[in-house]
């Protein structure tokens, strides 16, 4: 199984091929596995660390969360910029924008329903 333009760790021409491949395959995995793993210890002892200011601690988590989810993309879902996988990155572009619309429709409803909601005086039955 020959592909031309980037391949991504543990996923070689040669996957599947003999001893080798395998060898290959499983290497890329616990390589992933050890990264994913040293980003999920580093995200929690940035949320305990008094090293890092207050206000920094948000913004080094989500830069760790980008990077897990690099990972993942790269050594799980083998996830690359190679040409046969245009349909793979279209897939996740689209689960993203779905998932920023429904955060932002929900953050936008929460933030707004204090404004739309009846006085408690103007429902039915309640008289002052």
């Amino acid at each position: 199984m020959s592909r031309d333009g980037d391949i991504a760790p543990g996923y070689g021409p040669d996957e599947g091929e003999g001893e080798e491949g395998i060898g290959a395959g499983v290497r890329g995995y616990v390589l992933g596995l050890a990264l994913a793993i040293a980003l999920t210890l580093a995200s929690f002892w940035v949320a305990r660390t008094h090293i890092i200011y207050g206000p920094g601690i948000p913004v080094a988590l989500v830069a760790l969360a980008v990077a897990q989810m690099g990972i993942h993309l790269v050594f799980f879902l083998h996830i690359t910029t190679a040409p046969d996988n245009a349909n793979n990155v279209l897939a996740l572009a689209f689960g993203v924008l779905i998932v920023f619309v429904l955060v932002f429709g929900t953050v936008w409803v929460m933030a707004h329903m204090n404004h739309n909601m009846v006085p408690m005086q103007d429902m039915a039955g309640i008289q002052r």
